[in-house]
């Protein structure tokens, strides 16, 4: 059985290499809906696949982290990017270029990582299934796990992304990020 949550958050990029020229040498930005489908092939003790509120935790949190930031290529022009770290508190510099398919690849695989490592009080076979990442109203990237994962293995490096100190004194957290690269465990509260 499926459920989906949908998100929203403003962030602003530059697609570098495309063809569209007004992207590719324009910063600009996008109000991006992200709709999370997760998946369980049973229902916990409650009759679900996951509880709602618990979506309110660390999984949101990595997504808001998106919000008001900008995304920055790693690899980009170091001028450009050391300018948006320098005037931008809320950034996120990523190992790929900032498209709507590798940033539906970034949060399946970040929110992977959240549900593999969550001790959970109801059954664990919960799994992400699908991200569905609205840039536009009507442009969107659809990410599954054959698109995110490798023989088992991230296709993004968790370690060659970078929050902003801003962004990371905003967790509940300040080590979220952390615990994630590191396969810690995160413990469901009982109640939300």
């Amino acid at each position: 059985m499926r459920i989906g949550k949908l998100f929203e958050f403003e962030n602003a990029h530059i697609v570098r290499f495309c063809s569209s020229k007004r992207c590719k040498t324009s910063i600009h930005g996008h109000s991006y809906k992200l709709e999370l489908i997760l998946y369980a092939n049973t229902l916990d003790k409650a009759g679900m696949v996951y509880d709602f509120g618990l979506l309110k935790g660390n999984i949101k949190q990595i997504i808001d982290a998106f919000d008001h930031s900008t995304c920055v290529y790693k690899y980009d022009d170091l001028e450009y990017v050391n300018d948006i770290k320098k005037h931008s508190a809320r950034w996120v510099e990523l190992p790929c270029n900032i498209s709507a398919e590798n940033l539906s690849i970034v949060f399946f695989i970040l929110i992977s990582k959240i549900l593999q490592n969550s001790k959970m009080h109801n059954d664990e076979n919960v799994r992400v299934d699908k991200i569905r990442l609205n840039e536009t109203r009507t442009g969107w990237a659809e990410c599954e796990y054959d698109d995110a994962f490798y023989n088992d293995e991230p296709r993004i490096n968790l370690n060659e992304i970078t929050f902003s100190k801003a962004i990371l004194e905003d967790f509940s957290d300040t080590n979220l990020f952390e615990k994630i690269k590191n396969n810690e465990i995160f413990i469901n509260p009982k109640e939300v």
